[in-house]
């Protein structure tokens, strides 16, 4: 399994390259953590009560269709964008 990192971006603040990114996690937490794919978003799938959808962030990291039960699901357009790349 690869990692990936999905990481929140503040209106108006600029990305960190990818590079720099995976040299801070390596740097952190350790060589066994580097992310294989870092996405940039301005919000994760979360339920209507605020909850972050883990399992749909591995679904998508995997490269596998999101399966099971969305409908508690928040905004549909997160996913959407997730699985865009934006």
């Amino acid at each position: 399994m690869v990692a990936s990192l999905e990481i929140l971006v503040k209106r108006g603040e600029n990305a960190s390259p990818n590079l720099q990114l995976k040299k801070h996690v390596v740097g952190e937490i350790g060589a066994i953590t580097r992310p294989g794919e870092i996405r940039f978003t301005d919000a994760l799938p979360k339920t209507r009560s605020g909850k972050i959808m883990r399992r749909l962030l591995r679904n998508l990291a995997a490269g596998e269709e999101v399966a099971g039960d969305t409908s508690t699901l928040e905004d549909r357009s997160v996913l959407d964008k997730l699985r865009g790349g934006a």
